[in-house]
């Protein structure tokens, strides 16, 4: 029977309160305390950490190990970058990691900061900057494209009731209904500069929402749901929630055709970094399918405005579903390769506060 696993003691409280992931080490290198942060990073608990040797909390420590070795050998501070760390659940990240010495208690004091999430704050600062001047951008090409186009429309109705031949009607019907797709196409650009209309919702009615509508739209397409069923409500607008959701499903169901398999998984995630905010719980909704998977070539444009891999697509549909899921001080990222492209959606659980929405 193990032994019992004392209290953390009082000296390593202030650990407790930053947010990066802290591991304490004794003289043999087995782990004598670790803060909620590196819980949660390594995907450890105090119980089965406490005590162990370091060489036991990961898959594949080597390089820590070897830093280790270096640090007691030269008798100084030891900085590593980017290195590759594989946990022991399977999964692998990318940390950095300074090593510090304690001499009077023996102890070694190793601070651990994701590279990982990093580089997303850095994506996401420069993808929100670059969205916001894409909004204005597009609010000012709306409003001078939509007089002419209104004159344009005007001209070409006066035009049908002058031609002498109804068989000429076909050329002005023509202009007329592309002025009207192009009517259209603008007021979509500008619809995510409403703010959002606030309620407490439940996230998997959204979802059973967006399922029926793409099973009708798509009757040969496969949904699977994989929710937790425990996920508390949030805050937020319903309809643009459904319709961000809506919009990502909706394009990874043309890109297989209508026929393939769509996975709709629910799960809390906790201490997440959202838009450079912290919050104890978000609600991650990942939304995967088999198809074809997204070209290299716009993957760092993807959520812009009039970007699209299919033929005849406007563009619109992802650039809709980041302006709406970031005025929820949520985050929307995603990987891909053929034959699996994942979007990752996180919302604060909460948390919730407006943003900017545009303006």
């Amino acid at each position: 029977m193990p032994a019992l696993i004392p209290p953390p003691s009082a000296e390593f409280a202030g650990l407790d309160l930053l947010d990066t992931a802290v591991l304490v080490l004794d003289s043999g290198r087995c782990v004598r305390h670790l803060n909620p942060a590196a819980e949660t990073l390594f995907e450890l608990s105090v119980r089965d950490t406490i005590g162990r040797p370091l060489s036991a909390c990961f898959s594949e420590p080597a390089d820590i190990l070897a830093a280790l070795d270096a640090a007691e050998k030269q008798n100084a501070n030891v900085t590593e970058y980017d290195v590759a760390l594989a946990l022991r659940l399977g999964t692998t990240i990318h940390v950095s990691f300074s090593i510090r010495a304690v001499e009077a208690q023996t102890l070694t004091v190793m601070e651990f900061r994701q590279t990982d999430q990093q580089r997303r704050i850095a994506n996401e600062e420069r993808l929100a900057a670059q969205q916001q001047a894409n909004r204005q951008l597009i609010r000012n090409l709306a409003h001078e494209i939509k007089n002419p186009l209104g004159g344009i429309r005007g001209a070409a109705q006066l035009l049908q009731r002058e031609l002498p031949d109804p068989a000429l009607h076909e050329y002005t019907q023509v202009i007329t209904d592309e002025a009207d797709r192009l009517q259209s196409l603008l007021d979509r650009l500008l619809t995510p500069h409403r703010l959002p209309q606030v309620s407490e919702l439940n996230l998997h009615e959204v979802l059973e929402r967006v399922r029926s509508i793409l099973l009708a739209e798509f009757p040969n397409l496969a949904v699977r749901r994989d929710y937790d069923t425990s996920l508390p409500d949030i805050f937020g607008d319903k309809e643009q929630l459904i319709q961000a959701v809506l919009n990502i499903v909706r394009n990874a169901a043309q890109a297989m055709h209508g026929a393939g398999e769509i996975c709709l998984k629910t799960r809390v995630a906790r201490q997440a970094t959202l838009n450079r905010r912290r919050f104890p719980l978000a609600l991650m909704l990942q939304i995967s399918d088999n198809g074809p998977g997204i070209p290299e070539h716009i993957r760092d444009t993807l959520f812009y405005p009039l970007v699209s891999a299919r033929p005849g697509g406007t563009g619109i549909g992802l650039h809709l579903a980041h302006t709406f899921i970031q005025q929820h001080n949520g985050t929307i990222e995603f990987e891909s390769s053929p034959g699996r492209t994942c979007f990752t959606v996180m919302l604060p659980i909460n948390g919730w506060m407006p943003m900017d929405g545009g303006k």
